[in-house]
């Protein structure tokens, strides 16, 4: 048996998320078919978490365990992506593994990218890509706001109603936002995070930058540990996964 490591790229648009649910098709359920296909044999990926309905990813990482060994990575690559062709989904990379490695549970950190598309006229080039607000953000109060994010917190004030995660605690180790020329950029990075974590967080940068709330709001709303106290989680449309490190 073959322990395999792929790395997938999607846009999260059509789909209801990276995990199969009962509800639409999701990007796991794709690429398993196509896996399947190719290796002529039932395949089953496990992915290093899952991305809500309309999240995308640069790479998304999943293994899976195969009888046949894959010699010819290239041709593989070539012949697995035939089948996603038109699916808005790629397989980039894919590598060996130990029969220990799991995609989900080896992992050491997540880094989520967020984009905010700030003038005062839409852009179809960004359009289901980032999230689109007109009126212009004060990005220094951002910059001040996002610092309290970092370190161990409990985000239960940052999660679903929806969330199975048994801890609300969880550490940020890097919190970074940047503006390139229109794009305001906004970088995450923890072990792991709740559901709808990383848009929350997103939300309050918002209201933050709509002077709705000064910076320092955000340390009471993550203190006080109350869902209805944060602001409305951003839309998906500009969530990336953009890298998950082993």
């Amino acid at each position: 048996m073959f322990n395999y490591q792929i790395n997938v790229e999607y846009l999260g648009t059509n789909y209801v998320g990276w995990q199969i649910q009962k509800n639409g098709i999701s990007v796991q359920s794709i690429v398993q078919k196509a896996l399947s296909k190719v290796l002529k044999s039932k395949i089953n990926i496990v992915g290093s978490g899952r991305t809500d309905s309309g999240v995308h990813a640069k790479a998304q990482s999943a293994n899976f365990f195969s009888k046949k060994e894959i010699k010819d990575k290239y041709k593989f690559l070539n012949s697995v992506n035939f089948f996603l062709k038109n699916k808005s989904v790629s397989i980039i990379k894919i590598n060996r593994k130990n029969i220990n490695f799991h995609s989900r549970y080896s992992v050491k950190k997540k880094i989520y990218k967020y984009i905010i598309f700030n003038r005062s006229t839409p852009s179809p080039i960004y359009e289901n890509r980032s999230w689109f607000i007109k009126k212009e953000l004060k990005i220094n109060k951002m910059k001040k706001g996002i610092k309290f994010f970092l370190g161990t917190h409990d985000f239960s004030s940052m999660r679903a109603a929806s969330c199975s995660a048994l801890n609300p605690t969880k550490t940020i180790t890097k919190a970074d936002i940047k503006k390139r020329g229109k794009k305001i950029i906004i970088i995450f990075e923890s072990k792991s995070f709740l559901q709808k974590q990383v848009r929350s967080m997103v939300g309050c940068l918002k209201y933050v930058g709509e002077n709705k709330w000064k910076p320092e709001k955000i340390k009471s709303v993550i203190k006080q540990k109350k869902r209805e106290l944060c602001a409305p989680p951003a839309p998906p449309d500009g969530l990336y996964l953009e890298k998950v490190l082993y």
